[in-house]
């Protein structure tokens, strides 16, 4: 009885531990939802405060564009962490609209009333739903504030570089003697300025700066040097060199032009990092000596590229085909164009910190742009050209006149008290002129290593193939990939240099870099550069790991349990389509590509296929059935229709069969599902051969007989069992017609066999007296060929003209018979 009771409670305890506790479970959702509810409103309002003080920042920083670019970032960010608070609460909505489905409309009036748990649940999530669409609701509201915000900050940023171009100023005042004074004044202050800092450095921070220049200089002579190492003989112009070829010319000049430039920028920027970490440097002197940094590496860029480009004493390395004097001329009126420019930016950043009268600024670009201006002018009259009678010709007129109308409508616009326009075309011309034809110069290099024996006639080329690393094929694939490579590299580090001339703030770039990785939308389609490359990364890893588990299956595992070759080809391909196929799964999710997006994809093929690429699936479905039936292998001989030779590679599509003139027919594999295959190595190499040969009437048959059968048993390549057989297979009209027939271990050898048993016929027949007869022109017909082919490879002409020499000699021999010879015994 007791045993009983225990068995009875055990079972109830089973089944309440088997039946789910749905009013817990609600419970506890219910609470995780609130507490969730609790944390996004925090989050909500906190972003609240953010945007109410950005939008103060705004209005209080509505001229300074660099501020407002650093306020831009920051609203994206609230945006996206709007939008994302939006998103925590989609699993739950997912939850409470599949439960409110299942519970259902409450019923009608006249309908039996539910239960009161379902009303009371409906209504709990109904509420719960409520709540959470209106956090949504105020997400979504702070989003959309966050855009209005950049929206606003776009418009303003806008109006102050219009303002900026189109703002007149009047130059009376600002060109008068008061101008001159203050100038002196404010030279004065600076350099005062200076002399106290020096003074303090030297007295103070003298070991640290001592210590701060060394390491700055250590790290860009470790640049420079590495570099030219690197780069080898691509860094400076040798004068032995008479006919430099365009390629080298071209890497000397970008890499003479960059290496240098970079190397200082490196000294002069971990200069002021040390200097700033040791504490050396003062809030005044800082942006002094930033400002000088940049001034420095902009006049020492022009100069090197334009010596570079122009090579004023070495003609032969010249790009740009000008006269020697000409060039000199094009190297100072740039490097002094530069000078103008760089200057005019470094007293400007040195005006704004010393908050110097705006007269002074105003003169200073107007003379700027003046200067530059007639630098332009005096560049479009040179004439850099040799004619034919020996005087000199000026530019092609399109730049000689582009580089005046450049030029005078800069000196128009300073003339006129357009300040702000005359000096930023004035900027453009040098800074922007200068970059882009750094980076025309580094697109030129690229693209002539990317050509085909471009990288192979360059020195590294040359040494790689001397050392035997690589063969020429090979080099010319690394010179395209080198090509791509550095036009990617040009490309990610010219285009921000330019978007900065034009006035874009690293800000801007940082903000389409992260819209850029995060993702933009096109319609409901989301594309992320970020997401892209982990899924081309993930395929490509998951590529590479197939390749290696390939080898190391064929060659560590297959290999040592002496597996069939055909086997271990089949196995071979499937692994790799298996894991080819996972990767580009799994790099398809990787890249956030929902998978079920692709039915309608699917479907769309099925419907191709339908249409026109049931041939490609009937083969590659046949594919599959050939390396899973394995007919026949790599390796077997087969007949195939009129195509016979050796099975090379069995693919999904098709199968590569080398005849025996070693032409590779691709055969697809539908044809040798559908067709009789032949295949003469199926499960082993043993074949039997049969050679025919004919008798004239009146030969000793059985003699015959037994000269065939002693020439085949003395053949050491043919087998003794089954042993040969000769059989008289016919009374031709001509000739008594024997066949012998005779098995070979290994039939791909047949042919070298029939060619020894066919010479050993004659040499025997001769010896014997046994004449083998011709066969009248009238009744000739071309014997059948064997299925192994001859050796020989003659042409039509040459197969005409040994039958006009036989029918010949037939019409000689012809009512004549060879007498036999006596028989020695």
């Amino acid at each position: 009885m007791l045993l009983q009771i225990a068995r009875s409670l055990l079972a109830l305890f089973l089944v309440l531990c088997a039946v789910p506790n749905s009013a817990v479970a609600q419970d506890m959702a219910a609470a995780a939802s609130a507490q969730l509810v609790a944390d996004q409103q925090g989050t909500l309002n906190a972003l609240t405060t953010t945007l109410d003080g950005l939008e103060k920042d705004i209005a209080a920083h509505g001229d300074d564009d660099a501020y407002l670019v650093r306020i831009r970032l920051q609203l994206e960010t609230a945006s996206a962490d709007a939008l994302q608070s939006a998103l925590a609460f989609k699993p739950r909505l997912a939850e409470i609209n599949a439960r409110l489905e299942q519970l259902g409309a409450p019923p009608a009036d006249g309908q039996p009333p539910e239960a009161e748990t379902v009303t009371q649940e409906r209504q709990a999530l109904s509420a719960e739903k409520t709540e959470i669409n209106g956090v949504i609701a105020t997400a979504q509201n702070l989003s959309l504030r966050s855009n209005r915000l950049i929206e606003q900050i776009a418009v303003i940023r806008r109006d102050l570089f219009r303002n900026m171009l189109t703002r007149r100023y009047t130059l009376n005042e600002t060109l008068s003697g008061k101008t001159l004074s203050d100038t002196g004044a404010e030279f004065s202050r600076f350099n005062s300025a200076i002399a106290s800092w020096v003074s303090f450095a030297i007295k103070y921070k003298f070991n640290a700066m001592v210590a701060a220049t060394f390491m700055a200089f250590i790290a860009a002579v470790v640049l420079l040097v590495g570099g030219r190492r690197l780069v080898g003989g691509l860094y400076r112009a040798d004068p032995a060199v008479e006919e430099p070829p365009y390629l080298t010319r071209l890497s000397v000049a970008f890499w003479s032009t960059l290496l240098p430039t970079t190397a200082l920028a490196v000294f002069l920027a971990a200069t002021y990092f040390f200097f700033n970490s040791y504490q050396v440097l003062r809030g005044d002197i800082g942006l002094y000596l930033r400002a000088a940094i940049q001034m420095v590496v902009g006049i020492f860029l022009v100069n090197r590229l334009a010596n570079a480009a122009l090579a004023p004493k070495l003609p032969h390395w010249r790009l740009v085909p000008v006269e020697s004097r000409a060039a000199r001329w094009l190297v100072r009126l740039g490097t002094a164009m530069a000078i103008a420019v760089a200057l005019n930016n470094f007293l400007s950043q040195v005006a704004d910190q010393m908050s110097s009268p705006l007269s002074l600024t105003i003169a200073r670009s107007f003379l700027a742009a003046l200067v530059v201006g007639v630098i332009l002018v005096l560049i479009g009259l040179v004439k850099p050209f040799r004619a034919e009678d020996g005087g000199w010709k000026p530019w092609p007129a399109w730049l000689r006149y582009s580089l005046f109308a450049i030029g005078g409508v800069t000196i128009a616009a300073a003339l006129l008290g357009y300040i702000g326009f005359s000096i930023f075309v004035s900027l453009q011309v040098v800074m922007t002129g200068t970059i882009l034809v750094t980076a025309y110069i580094g697109f030129l290099c690229a693209s002539a290593i990317g050509e085909e024996g471009g990288l192979g006639g360059s020195w590294l080329g040359r040494w790689m193939m001397s050392k035997g690393y690589v063969d020429e094929t090979t080099v010319d694939q690394i010179g395209l990939g080198l090509s791509v490579l550095l036009n990617i590299l040009i490309l990610l580090l010219f285009l921000p240099l330019t978007l900065f001339m034009w006035g874009f703030q690293p800000g801007d770039i940082q903000a389409w870099a992260q819209k850029l990785a995060t993702g933009f939308s096109i319609g409901s389609v989301t594309i992320s550069l970020v997401g892209i490359l982990s899924g081309v990364l993930v395929f490509a890893i998951g590529f590479f790991l197939t390749r290696w588990f390939q080898g190391w299956l064929d060659g560590s595992v297959m290999a040592r349990g002496k597996v069939d070759a055909g086997v271990r080809n089949s196995i071979r391909l499937a692994v790799g389509y298996a894991g080819i196929a996972i990767a580009a799964l799994v790099g398809i999710s990787a890249a956030g590509i929902d998978l079920s997006s692709l039915a309608l994809v699917a479907g769309a093929l099925s419907l191709g296929i339908g249409f026109g690429l049931q041939n490609v699936v009937s083969n590659f479905v046949s594919g599959l059935i050939l390396l899973a039936e394995r007919p026949f292998k790599v390796g077997d001989w087969i007949v195939a229709g009129a195509v016979s030779g050796t099975v090379k590679k069995i693919s999904v599509r098709a199968t590569e069969i080398e005849t025996f003139q070693r032409q590779s027919v691709i055969m697809p594999n539908s044809e040798l599902i559908n067709s009789a295959v032949g295949n003469w190595t199926h499960r082993n190499k043993l074949g039997r051969v049969e050679i025919k040969v004919g008798v004239a009437y009146g030969s000793d048959a059985r003699r015959v007989q037994e000269i065939l059968l002693e020439i085949a048993r003395g053949n050491p390549a043919i087998l003794k069992n089954p042993e040969p057989f000769v059989q008289l297979t016919n009374f031709g009209p001509a000739a008594l017609e024997f066949e012998i027939r005779f098995f070979l271990a290994d039939i791909t050898a047949s042919g070298s066999v029939q060619n020894d048993i066919r010479f050993a016929i004659l040499d025997t027949f001769d010896r014997e007296g046994i004449e083998i007869p011709s066969t009248p022109r009238a009744e000739y017909k071309p014997p059948k060929l064997d299925p192994w082919p001859h050796d020989d490879d003659k042409t039509e002409a040459e197969f005409a003209e040994r039958e006009r020499l036989k029918a010949e000699e037939e019409k000689a021999q012809k009512g004549r018979r060879r007498p036999r010879k006596p028989d020695p015994a």
